[in-house]
């Protein structure tokens, strides 16, 4: 089976992973941080706004592939504090929809830079 490296138009270039990698119809999208396209912190100390920025990447990542939330079938969620949980909740609300993805949620010490608040992975299924 071919597998496929994507970096999607909208996000940043990151010179050390791909932020889509599609092996026949499963897609694992790497961490996504609060980053845009220019590689630039979106809402520093707000872990509401960088999980609204996080979540907008993800669905660029999906849209490279011909996907949407829908086809998630895991995600991980990483956050640096336990009481970011209610709010990063809510902002997933708006995107996922039932049926709802497996998930995991991690308490991290910490994430690749100390401004970001929080990070999600996700893997995908494309028919």
């Amino acid at each position: 089976m071919p597998v496929e490296h994507i970096q999607p138009e909208g996000l940043p270039t990151p010179p050390t992973y791909s932020h889509v990698v599609r092996a026949g119809n499963t897609i694992y999208i790497a961490g996504q941080t609060s980053q845009n396209e220019q590689g630039e912190i979106v809402g520093k100390g707000d872990v509401t706004a960088q999980a609204e920025q996080i979540f907008s990447n993800l669905g660029k990542a999906l849209a490279s592939v011909g996907g949407d939330f829908s086809n998630l079938v895991k995600i991980t969620v990483f956050v640096c504090d336990a009481r970011y949980r209610e709010q990063v909740a809510a902002v997933r609300a708006k995107y996922l929809k039932a049926p709802l993805p497996a998930s995991t949620l991690i308490v991290a010490a910490g994430l690749a830079n100390p401004d970001y608040m929080l990070e999600i992975e996700g893997i995908a299924v494309i028919d």
